[in-house]
């Protein structure tokens, strides 16, 4: 936190390598303010020495609040929609970079832009030639998994654990650190399952604007892989074997 003029702010500071992260973190911000949700307002960002900055307005943020009303913000957030799938530039999710190539079928952009570039980064982290035959199998498969499914193609948080979520002193509710694209609304909606941390109340306020379409439960899995995989590769332990029993349950529906 900084201190100036009679205000704070909140500074992040990090490598001179994540300048990029840094401006990709305030573009999504940003689309996010404009679709009416509450956010840190960047102000600033920069790099001085060997170092890359970025700051936010300060907000004295909570965690509990009215879940229900970011439940509904979030509906909102998604009804804003877009001509394609993908983004006006790439973006990050964590540290790793996501690919945002515009494409008019989400079957392709969720296997090209999504999956395949954790399989190859997996491949190069060497995490198992049993997950990358398996993971390409449902590469391959995918257009199969989805079919029948035309979502919209609807703006998303994009990286929405309980961690990226708050609430101010009100109960209102707060989003940030995005990894922003048009994309399937559910795909936010899975992640928040992934890692636990929201309750009914969240989605009884999302229900009440934008219910789920059937099908759902399926493609949550396929959804949180993507996730899951991207923590296998970045911290390893226990998640590749996960990303492989996640595997495993969609080869067997698909």
């Amino acid at each position: 936190m900084l201190e100036g003029g009679g205000r704070k702010y909140f500074a992040k500071v990090n490598e001179r390598a994540q300048l990029d992260n840094f401006a990709a973190e305030a573009d999504g911000l940003a689309a996010l303010a404009n679709a009416g949700a509450r956010v840190p307002s960047p102000l600033c960002r920069g790099e001085g020495g060997d170092e890359a900055f970025l700051v936010l307005e300060y907000l004295d943020m909570r965690g509990s609040g009215d879940f229900a009303a970011l439940g509904r913000t979030l509906a909102r957030v998604h009804s804003i929609p877009g001509e394609f799938f993908g983004w006006r530039r790439d973006n990050y999710i964590g540290k790793t970079p996501q690919l945002n190539r515009r494409s008019s079928a989400w079957s392709d952009f969720w296997r090209d832009s999504r999956l395949r570039p954790q399989l190859d980064l997996a491949r190069k982290n060497g995490l198992g030639p049993g997950l990358l035959k398996k993971g390409e199998r449902l590469a391959d498969t995918l257009p199969r998994l989805l079919s029948g499914h035309a979502p919209a193609a609807s703006l998303l948080h994009g990286d929405l654990w309980s961690g990226n979520a708050r609430f101010l002193a009100g109960g209102a509710p707060v989003l940030f650190d995005p990894a922003v694209y048009w994309g399937d609304r559910e795909t936010d909606l899975a992640m928040t399952e992934l890692f636990g941390g929201f309750p009914q109340d969240f989605y009884s306020g999302y229900a009440e604007i934008a219910p789920l379409e059937r099908g759902y439960s399926t493609r949550k899995t396929l959804y949180n892989l993507y996730h899951v995989l991207n923590h296998a590769n970045l911290f390893g332990g226990g998640y590749a074997p996960q990303a492989e029993r996640m595997i495993d349950q969609l080869l067997a529906q698909a």
